[in-house]
């Protein structure tokens, strides 16, 4: 069953949705502004909740977890084939997105969403002072993707560490966070027609928050 793009815009008013490139703080300001507003925080693949409803026959982006020979094969993946992969599972997820959005929905909060949703996507479906694009540059994306301390970060950065050749599986690694990040998909996000905050070294969290209040007009 297909739901019209004009009833889930309805149906998903109270969402405010949050994408950008890697390291642009979409957590930190999901976070804070669900707190800030007594909201609902939706943070970084809040969809997991649905996983067990998926199989790698349906969703062979989401599934490749089940069907991998390793986490060393996870890592060690040719960029190509690794942003081949996250473009697929963002279009995979953003199904189950949805229809855990539309549950929460039902609370009548406002709703903070780190979302996979694309903006192409997210024109038919969202107001546009309910989306927010957040950019850093690819300097950031790249040689700061583990500083971060979220549990799924350090974890992928131990299967590197404890693979065979950690040095080599890392650069690769980090050739494929340089494509995912690269150019090309920063200037698809820029010009998607949505508010944008770039994220640089000198940017602050207060800054970046209250420019994203100011655009939810929260």
């Amino acid at each position: 069953m297909e739901i019209s793009d004009n009833i889930l815009r309805e149906l998903l008013k109270n969402c405010y949705f949050i994408n950008g490139t890697a390291y642009a703080g979409k957590s930190t300001m999901v976070r804070l502004l669900a707190q800030r507003y007594d909201g609902i925080e939706c943070g970084e693949n809040y969809h997991d909740v649905l996983m067990a409803a998926t199989d790698p026959a349906h969703q062979p982006n989401l599934g490749y977890f089940q069907t991998m020979s390793s986490w060393h094969e996870f890592v060690s993946r040719a960029p190509e084939d690794y942003v081949a992969w996250m473009r697929g599972t963002a279009q995979e997820a953003s199904e189950l997105e949805i229809i855990q959005l539309l549950r929460l929905s039902q609370s009548g909060k406002k709703i903070f969403v780190d979302t996979n949703i694309s903006p192409e996507r997210l024109k038919k479906i969202a107001l546009w002072d309910h989306v927010a694009i957040l950019l850093s540059p690819q300097s950031l994306s790249v040689d700061r993707f583990f500083d971060r301390p979220d549990a799924e970060k350090q974890f992928l950065y131990r299967q590197i560490m404890e693979g065979p050749d950690p040095e080599r599986t890392m650069a690769n690694f980090r050739a494929c966070m340089a494509l995912a990040n690269s150019r090309s998909r920063y200037a698809e996000f820029a010009r998607s027609g949505f508010f944008t905050f770039l994220r640089t070294e000198k940017s602050t969290i207060e800054e970046e928050l209250a420019a994203l209040e100011e655009h939810f007009k929260l």
